[in-house]
């Protein structure tokens, strides 16, 4: 214990300046809460504004984690990194259910901006955890989309149409491939989906061109066959 009349802890009064509470600072530095509290009362005595420094900044200082909120972002981080994907709020399994929960408000957090720094941190190892399940889906469905239209025209098939005499997987690429031209021509479509086509299938924007049988579009480099046999060398 500080002898009566002995100058504040420096450090301590600053820590608590900072925004830090006595417990905390008692923790931090090792002394007992008690003996904080003395210094502290010292320094407050002798300087009427360290108060409100100390309240303006807790009310600055960003949110403390919980052992709790660490646990269960351990716990969200090992789910995905194995099984790929986040946990949801319909599962059957109570734990995956909390875990989606807790998931959900985080990004409430986040979107607020009073997610704490530790937290986000941590949650920035994954994929667009930020995004909301629905636009995850969404995405999920374009990319596969892209995938399909790409095997299909590697298979030697011209670009799909979106006619309602055309059936099958023909008609759903043909459908999806017209929503991406009509986004394009309205300046709706966002670019970095653009320069996804324009990378995977060129020409997309185009689609067939008059003159031209099907199934020999894509396939520019292709040797006409020949009437006879080969020769034999």
């Amino acid at each position: 214990m500080a002898r009566h009349g002995a100058a504040p802890n420096a450090e301590w009064v600053l820590m608590y300046r900072g925004g830090l509470t006595r417990s905390r600072i008692a923790a931090l530095t090792g002394a007992p809460t008690s003996m904080v509290g003395y210094h502290l009362a010292l320094a407050l005595a002798a300087d009427p504004d360290l108060q409100a420094d100390h309240e303006q900044a807790s009310r600055q200082a960003p949110p403390r984690v919980s052992h709790q909120g660490l646990a269960r972002l351990r716990e969200l981080v090992a789910m995905v990194q194995e099984t790929g994907r986040y946990p949801s709020r319909t599962s059957t399994n109570r734990a995956e259910r909390t875990l989606a929960s807790w998931l959900e408000r985080r990004r409430h957090d986040a979107a607020a901006g009073t997610l704490a720094p530790a937290l986000r941190q941590g949650l920035d190892v994954l994929p667009d955890w930020r995004r909301l399940p629905r636009l995850a889906a969404d995405e999920a469905r374009w990319q596969d989309r892209l995938t399909a239209l790409k095997a299909y025209l590697a298979a030697g098939n011209d670009w799909p149409l979106h006619k309602f005499s055309v059936t099958g997987e023909e008609h759903d690429l043909g459908v999806w491939l017209h929503s991406q031209r009509q986004k394009a021509h309205r300046g709706a479509l966002d670019p970095a989906k653009s320069r996804t086509l324009d990378e995977a299938v060129p020409g997309w924007r185009a689609g067939r061109q008059r003159g031209r049988k099907p199934g020999k579009a894509n396939q520019p480099n292709q040797r006409p066959e020949t009437a006879g046999p080969v020769a034999q060398n």
